[in-house]
This record gives structure tokens, sequence and C-alpha cells, in this order.
């Protein structure tokens, strides 16, 4: 901890004839300004702890970073530190490493990495100031009765095959940090190596952080979690936490797991940020996943920011996956990454087949070829469940006239408004964007042809769909719409797991971690819509999400079969699927990007404007690229960087503002980190020069 100096005795205060000792404080706050703020205390006050301090005409929660001997700017400019903060104890050095790092590669203001990584309730003034306080959030926490613990009987663990038991070993036997890249094919059995590996570090009396990729594969884990480790560490000593929670119940999490009680903390990409003293195992399940990406205000990876606490906390980490990132892979390859590759599934069945349906001359029916049609009632009459996957919500993705060609445009964002049904009199049409919504026209506002048609089809339409072709069939639907209330998600999951369910209709929340124990048969409909993105990285999204989504078929019955309906059957994505091999189509991408010098063989960062006039935001990004080129001395590296021309994004307009980009490449790190941390200075004041906002992203993963 820094040396805590009180200012020297001719620059004190004074009153009478006795002198005050004053010490100086720097404290990040959350606030858009790259520099930290230095006030005075009348105290010592050690470096992590929290104040109240005034900023303005307001009063924010900071942290104090350092303890300078002297302050930055003339002492009688500084003010004072209003209140101290001691319900907590300091934040941990390595916590302020990490916060520290973390703003230094994301080119934020450490205090928007700090702060957004407390409970609400630990950085709101109100909550420490006011009638209401009551002594503060942790006092009235710890007041509160806890819930009697639920008794969970423990599982026994099934015996592990050879490639199970040597990942095991090797997590189990490492002496400090190393990053484990544990491929797995779907079903090999990868959740039993995690907990194998938490267990052995509960024994050995360290923390697990556990991270997965999206809240409903939390309560599937917890329940796995708590049967196989109760008897190690106790069934109090699990926390959760992600943004699904109230803020009482994360507070309550986050202090478990800063005082030691909680020995596992299983959680979202904001669980990488929690405070852990005795960390001694880091997991990210579904490595892979952009979900692990944050896509607003601190855009960081959680996956990459917990190989680097491992290896700054020197304690392994294991990134698992059926499909790892071209990242991940690459690292294994080059041999930063010890990999292990669990090839067969760990219960004696075989991995589904894949059939590839050739639509372009066939007679489709609602988006259903007549083999995926057939093929669903065979699974009925085994009295085996189905999945249909389409990754598009609603029941239409645009309302359409055929007289005049109008269609349901939102009228806010270069974007189509989508049909969502929900009774006849609340039918309505939203925008994905923004959340606009109005209510389906009657008739063409253009030319008032009374004829609107939906084009095209969404898990709403599909659902109907199949209860007109299998009429008895139990029919369960679930997206961002039908998983909306708190706990509905959960309810609809168990529903499946309990054999109430004979059709499930999905997105992307049924792709990944479920294990179906009666599910035969998976369906796929229009994967072709990823295949000619724009983005680089869409085919390596399509293989991956059909990977994942293929996986769920055949998990504990024989002869499952995944039918994927596409009109380019002959494409690398779909032949690779065809015979489940991911190196092979890892080989393929990672040699395309190399041939054009793409990441991982490039580093990238994305420059976006937002303005009310398009030509502003161009403008503003032209402006941004010409600059180095005027500061010569001070952008060093520019050089070694290619700074592109602005354009504006596919979705050019979003809630009446105007966007656009510009990319930012090097084929060398440390100098791309070079010249963004002198261009992010540069770019403010351009910005409230040309009035617009603006965003730098460092390791963008959508382009």
């Amino acid at each position: 901890m820094p040396d805590i100096a009180p200012l020297p005795p001719s620059a004190c205060s004074s009153s009478g004839s006795s002198e005050q000792a004053v010490y100086w404080v720097r404290v990040a706050l959350d606030v858009p300004i790259l520099d930290e703020f230095d006030y005075r205390a009348s105290t010592s006050v050690a470096v992590g702890t929290r104040v109240i301090v005034p900023f303005g005409r307001r009063k924010l929660v900071g942290i104090v970073v350092a303890t300078p001997t002297q302050p930055a700017i003339a002492p009688d400019l500084i003010k004072d530190v209003d209140e101290v903060l001691d319900d907590t104890p300091p934040m941990a050095a390595d916590w302020l490493r990490m916060a520290s790092f973390a703003a230094q590669y994301y080119q934020r203001p450490i205090g928007e990495v700090m702060l957004p990584a407390l409970p609400l309730s630990l950085r709101k003034v109100a909550a420490y100031q006011g009638k209401r306080s009551a002594g503060g959030p942790v006092k009235r926490i710890d007041k509160r009765a806890k819930p009697a613990a639920v008794a969970i009987q423990a599982d026994q663990p099934p015996v592990l095959n050879a490639e199970q038991e040597a990942a095991v070993a090797a997590i189990i036997g490492l002496q400090g940090h190393k990053t484990i890249l544990l491929h797995g094919v779907t079903g090999s059995g990868k959740t039993e190596v995690y907990l194998h590996a938490a267990k052995a570090a509960l024994a050995r009396g360290r923390q697990v952080l556990f991270l997965v990729p999206e809240i409903n594969l939390t309560p599937q884990l917890e329940q796995s979690l708590r049967a196989r480790l109760a008897g190690v560490a106790g069934l109090e000593t699990l926390a959760v936490m992600h943004s699904g929670l109230a803020d009482g119940e994360r507070l309550q999490a986050w202090l478990s797991i800063q005082r030691g009680t909680a020995r596992i903390l299983l959680g979202t990409r904001l669980s990488i940020f929690a405070p852990m003293p005795d960390l001694g195992l880091i997991i990210v399940d579904e490595e892979h996943d952009t979900s692990y990406k944050q896509q607003d205000g601190l855009r960081y990876s959680a996956r990459d920011l917990a190989v680097w606490r491992a290896r700054d906390r020197d304690v392994p980490v294991v990134l698992g996956s059926a499909t790892p990132s071209l990242e991940s892979w690459s690292h294994a390859e080059r041999g930063h990454y010890q990999r292990f590759t669990l090839a067969r599934r760990a219960r004696e069945v075989e991995l589904p087949k894949v059939r590839l349906v050739d639509t372009r001359r066939l007679a489709m029916q609602e988006g259903f070829s007549p083999h995926l049609v057939t093929a669903i009632g065979e699974r009925l009459e085994r009295g085996e469940q189905s999945l249909i996957f389409l990754n598009r919500r609603g029941y239409a993705p645009v309302l359409n006239c055929a007289s005049c060609g109008w269609v349901s445009n939102c009228p806010r964002c270069t974007a189509y408004t989508v049909l969502h049904r929900a009774g006849a009199r609340r039918n309505h049409l939203q925008c994905h964007h923004c959340g606009y919504q109005a209510r389906v026209p009657r008739a063409c506002p253009d030319c008032g042809d009374q004829d609107l048609k939906p084009m095209g089809r969404g898990t709403q339409r599909v659902e109907e769909h199949l209860a007109e072709l299998f009429p008895t069939a139990r029919i369960a639907r679930i997206d961002a719409d039908s998983t909306r209330l708190k706990g509905s998600a959960a309810a609809l999951f168990a529903k499946v797991h309990a054999g109430e369910v004979d059709l499930l209709v999905g997105t992307q929340m049924v792709a990944k971690g479920h294990d179906f124990a009666n599910l035969g048969l998976v369906g796929v409909l229009n994967a072709d819509a990823m295949l000619f993105a724009q983005d680089f990285r869409a085919p390596e999204r399509l293989f991956a999400q059909l990977m994942q989504v293929a996986g769920r078929a055949g998990r504990h019955v024989k002869g499952g079969e995944v039918i994927i309906q596409t009109d380019y059957p002959e494409q690398a994505v779909y032949q690779a699927l065809l015979k489940h091999d991911f190196p092979g189509f890892a080989q393929y991408g990672l040699s395309e990007r190399k041939a054009v010098g793409l990441p991982p063989y490039a580093y990238q960062a994305l420059l976006t404007a937002e303005a009310r006039e398009l030509a502003t935001a161009v403008d503003f990004l032209a402006q941004a690229r010409a600059w180095p080129q005027e500061y010569p001395d001070i952008f060093t590296t520019a050089s070694a960087v290619t700074l592109y021309d602005p354009v504006p994004l596919r979705v050019v307009r979003v809630a009446n503002i105007e966007r656009a980009q510009l990319l930012v490449e090097s084929a060398n790190r440390a100098a791309l980190q070079g010249f963004l941390a002198a261009w992010s200075y540069a770019l403010g004041d351009l910005a409230r020069q040309f009035r617009v906002r603006y965003n730098l992203e460092v390791d963008p993963l959508e382009i």
C-alpha cells in the first residue's frame, strides 16, 4: 500500500495556535473524464476505500486510487471529502490492479471500470445520506434474517473416461498459472471436468469463479454445483451473481464473496469483477460465446479478463467449449494455451447425425421442408422431443402491402418493425432496435389496401404452424418474448426437462448448455441468413451456433438427428458440420484470416460516432482520422497503425440518431495500444467540437 502522507506543516491549515494535518487523496469517479480527482481528507484514508465527495453540484461515491504527497492542482482549489465509507474493507490490491489494467487496455476512465463493478447500493450517495439510510446498505443487509438452507442430496459422480481423467489430472496438478483450453464435443462431459477441478480447489481452501455466458444457464449449473460440492464446501458457500438479481440479492452475493464466506461464485460476465480474496481457479464455460463481451459502457471481454486475472493471481483458468473461438484455438496451436480434447460423448451414445436438406427445388410450407415435417412426426410417434431452432423472435420480420410495396419501417430507425401477435386485439409492430411500438394498421397507410401480409417468419409463426401440423402435440416457445418475467425461463426449461413438452421452438437461448434427456431431433430454419453477412466473424458464429444447437440432440437417446435446411449445402460451414469437424473448420477459418491479415493475426479497435445528422458523425470521424498526421510528435506509433475511411453502420439510424464507424488496425498490439492511449485524449475535445457522442471499442466482435 502506498505511504499515506499528510500535507507538510508549512501548507497545513491552522486554527489558533494548533495545526491540523491534511491528507490528499486521489479519487476515481464514474464520469466520462480520463483523469482522477484530488480531494482533501482530515484523516488518513487507505487506497481502495470508498468515499463520498462533491463533484460540481452533485455528490458522488468514488474510490481512492492514490494518496499523493502533493495534489496535482493548487491546494486552495481542492474540496474536502464529505464522508469516508468504512462499511466494507478497502478494495484489495489485486482488484485494483485488474481495474487499472481494464481501464488502460479498453481506453476508459478508471472510475468507469471500478464503480459500475460494485453493487448499485454501494455506489449510491442516497444509500448513505438521508433519513432512509439507516446505517448504510451493508448494515441493512446484515440485519436481514438469512433464509434457511435447503437440504440438497449429494450426487454420486459418474465414472470419468480416460480423456476426462487426463484433463482433470492436468488441471489439479498445476502449480501456478496456466490457461487450459478444454475442447470437448457436445455431451462429452466438460461439466464433470469442471466439477472435479473445482472440488480439488475447494479442498485446498481456495475460492472458485465459475463464469457462464447467460442467465438462463445458471439454475441448472447451480443445482449441479450444490449437489456435487456440498460435502466439500458446505451448502451456504455458493453465491450466484447476474444482472437479473435485485440489488439486495447482488449485494448479498458480493459481500459473501468478498468476506470469503462463499467459496464458489457462479455468474455471468459481471462476476469477473467480484472481489475474491482466496481465488484458486477460474472456469469459463462456453468461452467462445459473444455474451462475454460487454456491448455498452466499458466494452470488456470477461473471458479475456479472466485469463489476465488468472495470470495476475498465478492460478489456473479453464476455457471450455465445443466450438472454441478462433483466437483461443490459435493460442493453443501456438502453444500459449494447453489444450485437452474430449472427442467422444461421456454417455454411450453417438453424436447426432447431421443431414443437409437442399431447399432450392423443394415445395416449402411455412418454412418447413417435407423432410423436416416427416422427421418431427416420427419423433412424436417414438415419444421423443424435437427442437425447432430459429434465431428470430416475433411473428414475422416485416409487414408488407403487395399492391404498392409499402413495408413496416420503423419511423426512428433504418430498420423494419417486427409483427408480434398476442391475441387479435393485442397484435402490434415493434422495432427490436429502439423499442418503438405501434398498432397493426387496418389498411396500407399509403394506398389503403386492406390485404397486408406478413413476410418471413419468426418463432411465433413457427409455433402457430406446428400447432396446425401436430394439433395434439404439447408445444413450448422459448425466446426473449416468452421469458420476460422473472423466473419464466427457468419454469419453461423445467417443463421441457420434466417431459411436459413435445415440440420446443426456440432462439439462441436454447442453443447451448442445456441437457435435454429426451430430445431426439433438432431442426434448423433460416440458417443461411448469416452466411453472407458483412462481418468477417459471421461464419464462425454460424458454425458455433449450429454446432451448439445440434449438440442438444441425442444426448441420452440413441439415433439423434439434426436437419439443417439450406440453399447452399456446399458451403464450408455446412460441410464441416456434417462431420462434426471443428478442427477442420478452424484450420480453414484461420488460414483465410491469415491470408488477409484479420484477427487473431491483427489487432483492431472501432471508433463509433453518433449524431443527429450522419454528415456530422462522418465529419467527426474524418477529422479523428486526420488528427494524428497533424501531431506526429505525439502519435509516434501512428506509422504502425492503419486507420480506414469512415463508413455508416449497417443500421445507420437508431432512435433518430445517425451512426458511423471508423476501423483502426495494427499487426502489433503494443503499437495499437500506444496509439489509442494518445488518441483517446484528442477524441474528447474533438467530440465536444462536433457535438457528437462517441465510443472507442478495443477488440470489437462486430464490424
